[in-house]
């Protein structure tokens, strides 16, 4: 995560620590990057970085970054009326794990996804476990958060969005569906899956 918001948010990173000792490319990487970039970077006990993370697997890299805030509903659409090419999104309903939104986000950049929409409420927000299974992709996917999923389904399908459900019990596969255009896929949560008002 350090080493992707070297490469692609360099002026957001204030301070990196790393754990006296390590000699292996990730770190050579980080070192350069830092370097290049103008950021301090300063050698540390394992014991010091585990008090400035709270005990959290830092993996031997620490960093002070002013952190990327959610868009709401008007940059969203803002950024969508901006695009160049039609719109790909996320919307993931409900996922409470923050593992799993930072495997969304992840699996989001992988596949060019322009932002990733989720709801303010009774779901995971954008934390520092998220951030980190992200592996860097909470800092190049824009992620919205949104009041209300269903009225920003609405607004989207407004603007030319087409929105795909998915759901185990549907009758067409994603493999035997036309995913050209402006698309929104929507995804259920870790319970339930896609809320009855949300399928409708």
């Amino acid at each position: 995560a350090v080493r992707w918001l070297l490469q692609r948010h360099p002026e957001r990173v204030r301070q990196i620590w790393m754990q006296k000792g390590r000699d292996d490319q990730r770190a050579a990487e980080i070192t350069a990057l830092a370097k290049a970039a103008g950021i301090s970077l300063q050698s540390a006990e394992a014991r010091t970085l585990d008090a400035r993370t709270a005990e959290a697997s830092h993996q031997g890299v620490v960093a002070t970054v002013a952190p990327s805030q959610p868009w709401d509903e008007a940059k969203l659409q803002a950024h969508g009326e901006a695009l160049a090419e039609p719109a790909m999104l996320l919307l993931p309903e409900g996922v409470q794990d923050p593992h799993n939104l930072g495997a969304c986000l992840r699996t989001a950049d992988a596949c060019g996804v322009h932002a990733v929409v989720v709801t303010k409420d009774r779901a995971v927000g954008l934390n520092a476990t998220v951030r980190k299974v992200a592996a860097g992709a909470a800092e190049t996917v824009p992620l919205a958060a949104v009041t209300n999923l269903a009225r920003t389904m609405r607004a989207l399908k407004g603007q030319g969005v087409w929105l795909i459900g998915l759901a185990a019990d549907a009758p067409q596969r994603c493999y035997d569906t036309d995913l050209t255009g402006p698309l929104g896929v929507v995804m259920g949560g870790e319970g339930e899956g896609l809320r009855r008002l949300t399928r409708e």
